[in-house]
């Protein structure tokens, strides 16, 4: 819920059609399940479904066909950490102090500003999605990629039953068995819980071979899946096969000029598949949510396997992970509600990351269980009529921290106008993204009058949730 006295009415009959349906839904046995599918550092344009020139993603399309696609959805923040915090609790990075990926909290670089010291680990005073869902009677189990904590903060103490191969570290040491070895720092990381393998196992396939498990044995029980992939992270490491096949299919005038990014995301494709296709076997698929999102824009930087080329490219948006330009914060994000999406259609209504707890406790019948200052809204009714618009709501972003594609920074979008405001300067750039997606023409000269009254919203906001600013040195 953003700060202000903006409206939060949606229309008379769109809500009350959506309670009927909701309400329908959530009477009827057995009670309804949860798969939430992250994808990490998967820009916005990533699926075939989203534009991409060379990725093939046939079976996220196939989703996509089957519910609703939300063309402008975004990250609370840039980075995973921070995003991660913001699906489970419905709360801003900014409120939380967890604006940064957990290994960097403490560290204030030698840049101009000091940046701020962020919260590690998200606190257990917290009340995450899989708190409620396991005090509800639900079996909960995490699959892949933590990042939110160190081991005393790891999903079995944030309310999952079952934590397969999640750790404090934000990146594996590699894709392929035995998924461990020693970093340049020599610190050695590794994946656990998925012995016994052998060479030639790829994480992917691996963390999708646990996930099936967790659905085989869950028995008549409701279930929260909660699947975060490591893919298509850094390092850029895909099966052999796969690459060989994309660069035979690179075109010189492509967006996309990477084969092993992209035979990543096929993978990535595939192993989603698998899910869905275990979940029809087993009779559970329209007794089942399913969320596929990113955690942040895709990571515009070399690949260190790769003799520097670029990971990816998220055109026609600008910049990538790190930066508060749309290609960094602009993700994929397809929900399939069964018996509720309109199969095949797009939204194009702002949303964000922080939006998925309180939608899916209201489409469980929870809504009642959100804990208190929610940063986020329910947009269910969108899932049901999805062209249907409501007034606009301001949609805060703040990264006070440095990265290769920014320095520190905040922003707002509300409607169509996004202000992005720089800590080292003061200085303000302002852009008009139904005319400009690419963010090409600052506007805060020729629109100053629009531009001060963002930056004073923008300012009252960073207030309201206490967010944590740097300081000069």
């Amino acid at each position: 819920m953003a700060i202000g006295t903006r409206s939060m009415a949606i229309s008379l009959t769109l809500w009350l059609s959506c309670v009927a349906v909701s309400d329908v839904l959530r009477s009827a046995e057995p009670a309804w399940n949860v798969v939430l599918i992250l994808a990490d550092d998967l820009g916005w344009n990533g699926l075939g479904c989203c534009g991409s020139d060379l990725h093939e993603t046939p079976q996220l399309d196939r989703l996509a066909a089957q519910g609703v696609r939300f063309a402008q959805a975004y990250a609370a923040a840039p980075v995973c950490t921070p995003t991660r915090a913001s699906l489970l609790t419905g709360r801003h990075p900014a409120r939380l102090h967890m604006t940064i990926w957990r290994e960097a909290a403490a560290q204030r670089g030698t840049q101009r500003l000091l940046e701020p010291i962020a919260c590690a680990d998200l606190p257990h005073a917290e009340v995450t999605l899989a708190d409620i869902l396991h005090d509800a009677g639900y079996y909960t189990a995490h699959v892949g990629k933590w990042h939110l904590g160190a081991a005393e903060h790891y999903p079995e103490t944030q309310g999952f039953d079952d934590n397969i191969g999640g750790t404090l570290w934000g990146a594996p040491f590699s894709y392929f068995y035995p998924f461990r070895g020693r970093t340049s720092s020599s610190e050695l990381r590794y994946v656990p819980d998925l012995e016994p393998g052998r060479p030639g196992d790829y994480l992917t396939d691996r963390l999708t071979d646990k996930a099936l498990e967790v659905l085989d044995r869950v028995g008549d029980r409701p279930f929260f899946l909660n699947l975060w992939y490591h893919t298509p992270h850094t390092p850029i490491e895909a099966p052999p096969q796969l690459v060989a096949r994309y660069r035979a299919k690179l075109r010189s005038d492509g967006v996309h000029q990477n084969p092993d990014y992209a035979a990543m995301v096929e993978s990535l494709d595939t192993n989603v598949g698998r899910v869905l296709a275990r979940l029809a076997e087993r009779g559970l698929a329209e007794r089942t949510i399913v969320v596929f999102l990113s955690d942040n824009g895709g990571y515009i930087g070399p690949s260190r396997s790769q003799d520097g080329l670029a990971v990816t490219n998220n055109a026609p948006l600008r910049s990538g992970k790190g930066s508060l330009y749309e290609g960094g914060i602009r993700i994929p994000l397809i929900i399939r509600w069964p018996g509720c999406t309109a199969p095949g259609t797009v939204c194009d209504e702002p949303v964000t990351s922080c939006d998925l707890l309180p939608t899916l406790l209201h489409l469980l019948g929870r809504s009642a269980q959100a804990p208190p200052q929610l940063d986020g809204d329910d947009i269910s009714a969108w899932l049901a009529e999805p062209r249907t618009a409501r007034p606009a709501r301001a949609l805060y972003f703040h990264y006070p921290h440095y990265y290769a594609t920014t320095t520190p920074v905040s922003a707002v979008r509300l409607g169509n106008w996004k202000l992005l405001e720089y800590f080292e300067d003061d200085r303000v750039e302002l852009y008009d993204l139904a005319a400009d997606v690419g963010e090409t023409r600052d506007l805060a000269a020729t629109e100053a009058v629009r531009a001060a009254a963002l930056r004073q919203q923008l300012h009252a906001w960073r207030a309201a949730v206490n967010a944590q600013l740097p300081s000069e040195r």
